[in-house]
């Protein structure tokens, strides 16, 4: 019994190891192709991934590439671009290097030719000396001294022959003197005369504002006169100061500037010289102002921006008392109507009268008389012919061509011969000091000069680096002579000349 049992239960044992291993070999294959399964799936995705990332990279990179590509044509095109900037740059340089030595070799043949001119000057100096020498008698030494005895004696005598035109003067002609100078007193107050022709007067807030434009030992009126060219009258008139001077060009910047000045409240040289700039540009626009208005009055249109500044001039011009801008629209409202009733050309008489006095603008600063100025000025700005035609024989310096020409002509007479239109004393005087001011300026050491008290005296600015001290004072002895052989003028006139010296440099 207990064998049997042994073998049964070592039958049994054997069975179930037989199972046991059975059943593990099952699991065991199922749990490996599950695990196969497993991994071909995620191989499969796997390269799914790597080429969907690999298409996305050949994507990118084909992007990257063509902007490579454009990038690199732009660079090169600005390459072209810049080399052909280069080469033509080069070919400049190499035609102003071309340039720069054919002028040095012109300069070195002139510098040549000036060094030989110099040696022939000398030499002939030399032969020049030696044969006066010869001739005298004399060295250079005592040529010299005998030179400086001759001017001695001569500047005595001019000295001797004044102080005797003085006496020869004496107690005859002391009331005649007297007469006249009262003459030309009542004659510069007469208010429908000259004075109201010559003198502008400015309203000041205060009696010591006049302490302040004087300045110290007057530097600040003197600077103001320097500038503006006219003459300040500061006296004992209550609140206000005068303005003297013949051109009321001069006279309106010195006013602007005055104004400025006494607004501002700071007055000294060196603001004096900006509020003047900036009187003269306000001018200068006011010019162009007057210019338009005219034109836009007179009903002319078409006209060049440069043409109507010229025009606005003539405010500030004055024919024998008449201004010459007023005078212009006369003669253009006076053509027009005349043309309307004789069945002419309207619009050419009203510009032809409106542009017929042009070059009184610029007369003073071109050679020629105004209708010949005139006429250059128009035939610049293009105006039409039949205008041209019409405005020139105004004064019978051409034959009139046309029947505007002869309407103009009496438009201009109309205008000028109106009773009170023109006062001829006047505009002598103007021409007087016109004149007086032009002989100074032809001297070369002079920068600029005005002509002041009613032409009895003229202040010149001369440019430092030409002359010297020694040099101003023999440039006043030459212009007075000059003044006296070629000028007609009443009375005496006073010569000052003024050279000042200028040193300027910047902190920086």
């Amino acid at each position: 019994m207990t064998v049997s049992m042994l073998l049964t239960a070592a039958v049994a044992l054997a069975a179930g190891s037989v199972a046991g291993y059975l059943a593990r070999q099952s699991m065991a294959k199922t749990r490996l192709s599950t695990a196969e399964g497993q991994a071909e799936k995620m191989l499969k995705e796997a390269e799914k991934k790597a080429a969907d990332i690999t298409l996305d990279a050949k994507n990118k990179a084909v992007g990257i590439l063509d902007e490579a590509k454009k990038e690199t044509q732009t660079k090169e095109e600005d390459f072209r671009e810049q080399k052909k900037r280069v080469e033509k740059r080069e070919e400049q340089l190499e035609k102003r290097l071309e340039e720069v030595d054919r002028e040095k070799q012109k300069l070195l043949s002139k510098a040549d030719e000036i060094r030989g001119i110099q040696a022939e000057t000398e030499r002939l100096r030399g032969e020049e000396i030696e044969r006066l020498e010869r001739i005298a008698k004399l060295s250079r030494e005592e040529a010299e001294k005998e030179i400086f005895r001759a001017v001695e004696e001569e500047s005595r005598d001019v000295i001797a022959s004044r102080i005797a035109k003085l006496e020869r003067e004496g107690e005859d002609q002391v009331e005649e003197r007297a007469l006249n100078l009262m003459a030309a007193v009542i004659q510069k107050y007469s208010r429908s005369h000259v004075s109201e022709f010559t003198t502008t007067t400015v309203a000041i807030p205060s009696d010591d504002i006049k302490g302040k434009i004087i300045g110290k030992e007057g530097r600040n009126i003197r600077a103001l006169e320097k500038e503006t060219g006219v003459e300040l009258i500061v006296d004992d008139t209550p609140e206000s100061v005068v303005i003297s001077g013949f051109d009321p060009v001069r006279r309106e910047v010195a006013r602007v500037a005055l104004e400025k000045l006494i607004s501002d409240g700071r007055i000294h040289p060196a603001r004096i010289e900006e509020a003047v700039e900036e009187a003269r540009k306000d001018i200068d626009q006011k010019i162009k102002e007057a210019g338009e208005a005219a034109a836009f009055e007179a009903g002319v249109a078409g006209l060049h921006p440069k043409l109507l500044y010229i025009l606005g001039r003539l405010r500030f011009r004055y024919s024998y008392k008449q201004n010459v801008l007023l005078h212009s629209l006369e003669v253009s409202y006076i053509a027009g109507a005349l043309a309307s009733e004789l069945g002419a050309n309207v619009a050419v008489a009203k510009k032809a009268g409106l542009l017929h006095d042009i070059g009184k603008a610029v007369d003073h600063e071109i050679e020629g008389t105004h209708v010949n100025i005139g006429i250059r000025i128009l035939e610049k700005f293009n105006v039409q012919k039949e205008v041209i035609d019409a405005m020139k024989s105004h004064h019978d310096e051409y034959p009139q061509t046309s029947v505007e020409a002869a309407i103009v002509t009496a438009a201009d007479i109309i205008s000028a011969g109106r009773p009170g239109a023109r006062k001829e004393t006047a505009e002598k005087y103007l021409k007087r000091l016109e004149e007086l001011e032009a002989l100074v300026n032809s001297f070369t050491a002079v920068e600029k000069s005005y002509a002041i008290q009613a032409g009895r005296e003229v202040r010149v600015f001369v440019n430092p680096e030409k002359t010297d001290d020694l040099g101003a004072t023999k440039l006043a002895r030459e212009i007075a002579d000059r003044i006296q052989n070629e000028l007609k003028y009443p009375g005496e006139i006073r010569v000052v000349v003024m050279r000042e010296t200028r040193a300027i440099e910047f902190a920086r």
